[in-house]
């Protein structure tokens, strides 16, 4: 809902005017007292009303969004005017900046006075209309999104038969040796997806298949990112490693891996024979029963990939049809006698398509259980019966939409922004709600924990966000954000962008983003993807505009640092900073006396100069500080970031200047909010050992120059209470060996040894070690003798993932297995999987069985 979102906004610029040490601009007093009152007031209608429009946007929510646009056009153009008299004041004789300063206070005054005297009247309609007054409940942790209901609903029932899971399976498991093609097929919402994920997930396909990989393809895809991702989840290489090699380098790696395994590939929602004919050249015919699953909704495709079998997906009959809908809407309990009527008109009128069902049964789910409440969804259900398959689609899922907390509905419609089937990073979700200003404070919880609760509760013609080379329901003159698909036409982005001067937001696929007018007004400009174009300078941005003042959210790839900080000290109110660049740079000392800053991450070498002791400002909103280089964590540094939980640093050694303890490590224990700690460490040795960690810390990740001896430190990291994930890389163990104490690591979950050749013997002195350990990842250990035993016992072990080992270590994980398959039997709870460079196929096919997955790396 563009109209909570935007009053939300407002009130965030109102409090950020009132709570900054330094704010660019100042309102009157009065004027905020009656904006905020107004605000408060539209806020709570907004959560207690019912719109009578059912299709296009709501008129009188609208003009509520346009009341609250134009209070920050006024407050945020303002703003800019003064941040660019003050860069003037040097070549403007006073009497004229007093005058054109005047003038600019008092246009302020008058353009916020024209918003309270709207937001009066709004507030009196608002107060007329015969509104029923609701009590909102705290419905976020109740809420169920449709999403997560389907498949099987929250008993585990099935919405297919055994018959069509088994028939699948048949194919996918049978001996016919030649590559083949299983089509799936469907319209939209029948369930060929969540199909294909109950199949791929069988215990029966990971013991078939040597490799298994997923690919979505939709209607808009690129052969580059579909490449990337079967690359990445067949050789468990991150997107990160792959992201400067070609579309061609891709495939050739495909290619080689798959080259002599049987492998399984789902490829997901394929809408031409175009993507298939570019990309299945990649998959070798390798004549060993490999096979290929596709999902689409064109019938007509089935059969030009496979002739002669395709699943196509039925409706489901009146019984399934009520058996899902009832375990979704009462879990384990029945449908009470008086619904059960009525319940199964709803069902009839799902028409048998489980994506109906689900979103229903998952609206009714949230909702009380009377006659009335399931009247009014079977009276707008039975009006949309008769629609065609896709709109009656469309038609429940707005159904659903209007059915979500008001506070949930901004948050819903930006995930627009994003293009389809893309795989979106929760941080980076959570970072753009934050700097759109969606989310309100409440309970004293930080804007990010709320962010996340929202994402776990969980249209367009609400003119939420303008896609750059599609029509937009409303004036492209009044769009507020900007969505810049991929290989979109330079000359369409310049078009566009300058016919939008009150753009707030641009989420840039795109690469480079042009200036735009009026510029100063933009607060989020996302233009980064860490996996990709790391060597296109297409998509760096020069310079950036000393215009942005309002910027909030920046991330951008820059050719050089200095054209971020040149003007850096004009964004008054910058909440995240994530900038890649390959050359050296040194933040200004301003840095320290930006408040309301929340996030920085920097990928290159980015150096933070010591704070002075002067003009103290304590960045209490800061809680992510990664990619600084060299960091000196003196008492003063400490002082000023008391609630950071995300710290990532690295250290290069410069000489001469590392000795004892430079970098006041020991100080790291006084962060006594930290949770994640990342440390590199290429500098001085000695120096090293000076590392101390709070006992908040949960997950840690060091990676030391090799020569750091590990006995010297494991013993304080053992005692951690809360650590749950620990990632331990080179360094080296100066007697080769590590022996496993009682009593450490009393929480771990995660354990990760990369390339340490020096470990040769790893044993335990005790029966319980680990007692919370769930993963255990061991990479490059090529010395590594012996695993201890002891692991086979942990009751919540899951996985054992080993890469590029040595012969000795991988037969002490087959004993371990054996060892456990001989107490518990071959359904085990946890399982191994090892990927060698061996050329020895017999010592290969000697460790393959049951638990214990083995695959050959390529040279």
């Amino acid at each position: 809902m563009a109209a909570y979102a935007a009053l939300v906004s407002l009130m965030h610029i109102i409090d950020d005017l009132e709570s900054h040490h330094s704010p660019p601009i100042s309102l009157d007093k009065q004027q905020i007292q009656s904006l905020t009152e107004n605000v408060m007031f539209l806020q709570e209608f907004l959560e207690a009303y019912t719109s009578s429009v059912s299709d296009e946007a709501d008129p009188f929510e609208m003009r509520i969004a346009d009341v609250a646009y134009a209070a920050e056009d006024a407050i945020e153009s303002h703003i800019v005017a003064k941040i660019q008299l003050r860069r003037s004041r040097e070549t403007i004789c006073s009497r004229f900046l007093s005058c054109f300063r005047a003038e600019e206070e008092m246009k302020l005054f008058r353009d916020v006075q024209n918003v309270i005297q709207e937001m009066d009247q709004i507030k009196s309609l608002a107060m007329q209309r015969n509104t029923e007054k609701v009590v909102l409940h705290d419905t976020r942790r109740s809420f169920v999104s449709a999403s997560s209901a389907t498949g099987k609903n929250s008993s585990g029932m099935v919405v297919w038969s055994e018959v069509v899971v088994n028939g699948i399976l048949e194919r996918l498991v049978s001996d016919q040796l030649e590559r083949q093609v299983i089509p799936i097929t469907g319209m939209g919402g029948i369930g060929k997806t969540t199909l294909a994920k109950t199949i791929y997930s069988k215990k029966i396909i990971e013991q078939r298949f040597d490799v298994c990989a997923w690919a979505t393809i939709s209607q808009q895809y690129n052969i580059w990112e579909i490449l990337c991702e079967l690359v990445s989840q067949a050789t468990k290489k991150s997107k990160e490693q792959l992201s400067e090699k070609s579309e061609d380098e891709l495939g050739l790696e495909l290619y080689q891996y798959f080259s002599g395994r049987r492998f399984l590939i789902v490829m997901d929602d394929m809408w031409s024979i175009d993507a298939w004919d570019r990309i299945q050249r990649f998959f070798p015919e390798n004549e060993n029963c490999s096979r290929i699953l596709v999902t689409t909704r064109l019938s007509y495709l089935s059969s030009q990939l496979n002739n002669n079998y395709s699943l196509q997906m039925e409706f489901l009959d009146e019984v399934r049809s009520w058996e899902l809908f009832s375990k979704i809407v009462f879990g384990v309990g029945s449908c009470p006698h008086e619904l059960e009527k009525i319940g199964k008109e709803i069902v009839e009128n799902c028409r048998g398509l489980p994506l109906s069902i689900v979103v229903v049964a998952g609206i009714l789910r949230n909702r009380e259980h009377t006659l009335g409440v399931w009247e009014s969804i079977r009276k707008n259900l039975a009006s949309e019966v008769n629609l065609e398959n896709d709109k009656h689609c469309l038609k429940l899922l707005k159904m659903s939409y209007s059915h979500l907390p008001v506070y949930l509905k901004p948050c819903f419609l930006y995930m627009g922004v994003f293009e389809e089937d893309d795989l979106v990073r929760v941080s980076t979700l959570v970072k753009l709600w934050v700097s759109e200003g969606f989310l309100k404070p409440m309970n004293g919880k930080s804007l990010e924990t709320i962010a996340i609760e929202f994402l776990k509760d969980l249209s367009k013609k609400d003119g939420f966000y303008h896609v750059i080379g599609q029509s937009s329901p409303r004036c492209i003159s009044s769009q507020r954000r900007i969505v810049i698909p991929r290989n979109t036409p330079k000359t369409k982005v310049l078009d566009d962008l300058q016919s939008m001067p009150r753009a707030r937001s641009i989420i840039s696929e795109y690469g480079s983003v042009p200036r735009i007018k009026n510029s100063g007004l933009l607060r989020t400009l996302h233009a980064y993807n860490k996996f990709r174009y790391l060597e296109d300078e297409r998509h760096v941005i020069k310079s950036l505009p000393s215009q942005y003042v309002n910027l909030r959210h920046l991330a951008v790839r820059v050719g050089s640092m200095s054209s971020i900080f040149t003007s850096f000290t004009r964004l008054w109110n910058l909440h995240i900073l994530i900038v890649s660049c390959r050359k050296e740079f040194t933040a200004p000392g301003e840095i320290w006396r930006m408040p309301q800053l929340r996030h920085i991450e920097m990928k290159g070498i980015f150096y933070l100069p010591e704070p002075t002791s002067d003009d103290v400002v304590i960045m209490e909103n800061l809680l992510v500080l990664e990619g600084i280089s060299n960091f000196k964590c003196s008492e003063e540094v400490v002082k000023r970031i008391p609630n950071i939980k995300k710290l990532g640093i690295n250290y290069i050694w410069r000489g001469g200047i590392e000795q004892d303890d430079y970098y006041c490590l020991n100080n790291i224990k006084s962060l006594c909010k930290l949770e994640s700690f990342h440390v590199y460490w290429f500098g001085f040795r000695a120096a090293a050992y000076s590392l101390t960690f709070p006992q908040s810390l949960k997950k840690l990740t060091l990676r030391m120059n090799y020569g750091f001896e590990w006995e010297k430190i494991l013993e304080k990291i053992g005692s951690m209470p809360l650590l749950e994930k620990f990632m331990l890389w080179e360094g080296c163990f100066g007697t080769g060996k590590w022996e496993m104490v009682e009593g450490q690591f009393p929480s771990l979950k995660y354990l990760g040894l990369h390339w340490c050749p020096s470990l040769k013997h790893w044993t335990a002195e005790s029966n319980s070690i680990f007692p919370c350990l769930e993963k255990l990842g061991l990479v490059n250990m090529e010395e590594l003798k012996e695993i201890p035993s002891q692991i086979g016992d942990i009751p919540t072990l899951k996985k054992i993932w080993m890469r590029d080992c040595g012969e000795s270590a991988v037969m002490c994980a087959k004993e371990i297995v054996e060892e456990q398959v001989e107490l518990q039997g071959e359904d085990l709870p946890f399982h191994v999987q090892v990927q060698l460079r061996s050329k020895n196929e017999a010592l290969v096919q000697s460790l393959a069985g049951p638990n214990f997955e083995v695959s050959v790396l390529p040279y």
